[in-house]
């Protein structure tokens, strides 16, 4: 079974969200149930930092040694961060996800927009 943080938010598309720190910016990653699926991470395409995204478009992908996945914008706002990590070391996706594996952080425009996103329990329910 995935592993599930009740303390994160959740995209129908497998990316994970911190809640919004006092600045209005969040953390972004795959989910463990994403890195399984996918099997062994080999290249990370990221938007770079102070690109404007908009939520639920194409931001970036994530290359595996079984196939090729699109990375979402979970919400509208400006990339604050991308995780320089990821560049020599896509692995992190799998060994880490939701720590060292993180891929950007964006300084979301509509705070209040988080509340869209899927819940934990929401989540696991989609997953199964």
């Amino acid at each position: 079974m995935s592993n599930i943080p009740a303390d994160l938010s959740y995209t129908a598309e497998h990316e994970w969200v911190t809640a919004p720190d006092a600045t209005g910016v969040v953390r972004v990653g795959i989910t463990d149930f994403a890195q399984d699926a996918l099997g062994d991470v080999v290249y990370v395409q990221m938007p770079e930092a102070d690109s404007d995204v908009t939520a639920d478009t194409v931001v970036g992908e994530v290359e595996s040694t079984k196939s090729v996945s699109d990375i979402y914008a979970p919400l509208t706002g400006r990339i604050s961060a991308r995780n320089e990590a990821l560049d020599s070391d896509p692995a992190l996706i799998n060994s880490d996800p939701y720590g060292a594996g993180w891929l950007v952080e964006i300084a979301v425009a509509d705070v209040a927009s988080y509340g869209t996103l899927l819940s934990a329990a929401d989540y696991q329910e989609k997953v199964g």
